[in-house]
C-alpha cells in the first residue's frame, strides 16, 4: 500500500517550507491535507497560490466555504467536507445550511443556493450550463464575473479533493466534530 507521510516544517521538502509556512499564517495551522500535498512541491504552491487568488475575489468568506463544501461533496472529498464545514460555520454559514450542504443539497439561503447550484452543475455537466441556470445565478445578484470566479472556486477545490482521494492523510483533530462520510459507505 502507497502511504504519503504528513509532514512537519521540519520534514517537507525544501520546496515545500514557504507553502506551509503561508498557510500557516494564513489559517493558523497547517492541516494534514496540505502537509500530505507538501511531498509534492508544485501542487502545494499551486493550491496555496490559487486560494490566495480566490481570497481576493469578489466572493465573502462565507460564499467561498459554501463553494468549496459544494464541490468537496460533489468530488466526494471526507477530508474537505469536515474542513469547510468547520469553516463555513465559523464564517457565518447557518447550521441548517451547513447540513444541507452536507447532505449534497442546496443551502436555504436564496443567493447561496444560486452560488452551490451553480458550481454543482459546472462540476457535474463539466462546465456546461444552460442559459437558465446563468440566469437564476444572476438573478440572484451575481454577475458574469462572478460565474467565472466559480470556475476558479472549483479549480482550488480540485487539488485538495484529488489529493486527499491519493494521500487518505489523516483528519486534523480540530475537524473532527464535523467529520463526514458518503452516504452509503
Amino acid at each position: 500500500m502507497v502511504t504519503y507521510e504528513v509532514h512537519a516544517l521540519g520534514s517537507a521538502p525544501q520546496g515545500s517550507k514557504a507553502s506551509l509556512e503561508a498557510l500557516q499564517q494564513q489559517i493558523g495551522l497547517i492541516p494534514n491535507l496540505a502537509a500530505s500535498m507538501a511531498e509534492s512541491p508544485p501542487l502545494l504552491e499551486g493550491f496555496v497560490r490559487l486560494r490566495e487568488f480566490q481570497v481576493r475575489g469578489t466572493f465573502t468568506p462565507a460564499e467561498v466555504q459554501v463553494l468549496s463544501l459544494t464541490n468537496a461533496h460533489v468530488n466526494g472529498c471526507t477530508y474537505c467536507m469536515a474542513l469547510h464545514s468547520t469553516l463555513a460555520l465559523k464564517e457565518g454559514v447557518s447550521a441548517a445550511s451547513v447540513a444541507e450542504l452536507r447532505a449534497g443539497r442546496s443551502p436555504l439561503e436564496p443567493r447561496l443556493r444560486a452560488l452551490s447550484d451553480l458550481s454543482r452543475k459546472l462540476l457535474v455537466e463539466r462546465g456546461r450550463v444552460t442559459e437558465s441556470d446563468l440566469e437564476a445565478f444572476f438573478g440572484s445578484g451575481f454577475d458574469k464575473a462572478q460565474a467565472l470566479e466559480v470556475i476558479l472556486g472549483i479549480g482550488v477545490s480540485i487539488l485538495p479533493n484529488f489529493a486527499h482521494h491519493l494521500t487518505g492523510c489523516p483528519l486534523d483533530p480540530v475537524f473532527e466534530p464535523q467529520r463526514w462520510e458518503p452516504p452509503g459507505r
